[in-house]
């Protein structure tokens, strides 16, 4: 009697320690990334925001799960993270501008909660009050001093005819395109040419379709070399008019030399890596929350992947030379804030046409 007792005793207790283990291990999850107009395969911004969180998440063992808003609006945006919070989540990331009213209401409705915001800062709305609070890490890039590389390295290279379709005008993709202008004006102005030629428009939006496959083959038809394509995913519309029309392309965000062999090189954002830190950091207890850093080329947070490039003319030793001169302040880019439009931006050696 008293073996059957300690029988009955031992596999209640059997079943409470694996039903305690079953609990703990559906918990919820404990990072979230949070999508909107990119997705997780984007092979862009949000992509690369993805992995910076699941090579950390996995790295460590931690839960982690990415939600998709049912709209494009505001509201939606929000559910998604209050369901990312009643998930389980401890650290939301939010890639992109759009988050910014979203994570404005957010900071303070849920305080016990961080959020990493990135490409913008929380403000109302309405561009009217701007405010981070505590539980909050906003991140943005240099995007000016990313483009400006890409467009010196163009140009070095030997390319005169070229082209720059951004996807919508908001800052990011105008700080991208500002400094590819002004880089590849830099070089002309090294080298003495004065027969630099820049396309410029934006198509309206971020995703692939064959109407902006068909925009980029007519320029690459009447003579566009190379193409930069601050676009998200639109991007790989434009690889594919250049792999059918011999041209090429400045990949972004990313590298992007492994989608298209038309990729010359990249305007890198290190995306990833700064997601990863900042995850770091949370988990190490140092979250840099209330804080808004903009990550450039004295911190390593731009540049060319100059080891899948396929530059032949322009070197490692011109990039590094070029680098050090954005390190040191001696170049002065300007950015979004800086000219209403690229037309107004100071050129002596590039001839901009903006196709509005």
């Amino acid at each position: 009697m008293k073996n059957f007792l300690k029988l009955i005793i031992l596999s209640i207790m059997l079943i409470i320690s694996l039903s305690c283990k079953d609990t703990k291990k559906n918990s919820g999850y404990e990072l979230a990334l949070i999508t909107d107009i990119g997705t997780i395969d984007d092979k862009s911004f949000t992509q690369g925001s993805w992995e910076g969180l699941k090579k950390y998440a996995e790295e460590k063992g931690i839960t982690y799960k990415y939600y998709k808003p049912a709209g494009k609006d505001t509201d939606s945006k929000i559910d998604s993270i209050y369901l990312a919070i009643s998930s389980g989540a401890k650290l939301i990331v939010t890639p992109g501008y759009l988050f910014e009213p979203a994570i404005y209401k957010v900071q303070d409705t849920h305080p016990e909660i961080n959020f990493v915001l990135l490409d913008g800062t929380p403000q109302d709305g309405t561009y009217t009050d701007f405010r981070i609070e505590k539980n909050v890490y906003a991140v943005l890039y240099a995007e000016e001093e990313a483009g400006f590389l890409a467009g010196y390295g163009v140009v070095k290279e030997g390319y005169t005819n070229l082209g720059v379709m951004g996807g919508m005008a908001e800052p990011s993709v105008i700080r991208f395109g500002y400094g590819f202008v002004q880089g590849a004006d830099y070089a002309a102005k090294e080298l003495g040419v004065k027969n630099i030629k820049i396309d410029y428009t934006y198509i309206g939006g971020y995703e692939p379709t064959p109407e902006v496959q068909t925009k980029a083959s007519s320029w690459f038809i009447k003579g566009v070399q190379v193409i930069f394509a601050p676009a998200g995913g639109a991007g790989n519309s434009v690889m594919s008019a250049a792999e059918q029309n011999k041209g090429y392309v400045v990949g972004v965000d990313v590298d992007q030399s492994v989608e298209s062999p038309t990729v010359i090189t990249s305007a890198m954002k290190m995306i990833g890596e700064s997601v990863y830190n900042a995850i770091d950091e949370f988990y190490k207890g140092n979250f840099p929350g209330g804080k808004i850093a903009v990550l450039d080329a004295k911190v390593h947070g731009i540049g060319l992947p100059m080891e899948t490039s396929k530059f032949k003319n322009f070197t490692k030793e011109d990039y590094d030379n070029i680098y050090k001169k954005l390190i040191d302040g001696s170049v002065e880019i300007l950015k979004d804030t800086d000219a209403k439009d690229v037309s107004q931006l100071p050129l002596d050696n590039v001839k901009v046409n903006f196709i509005q």
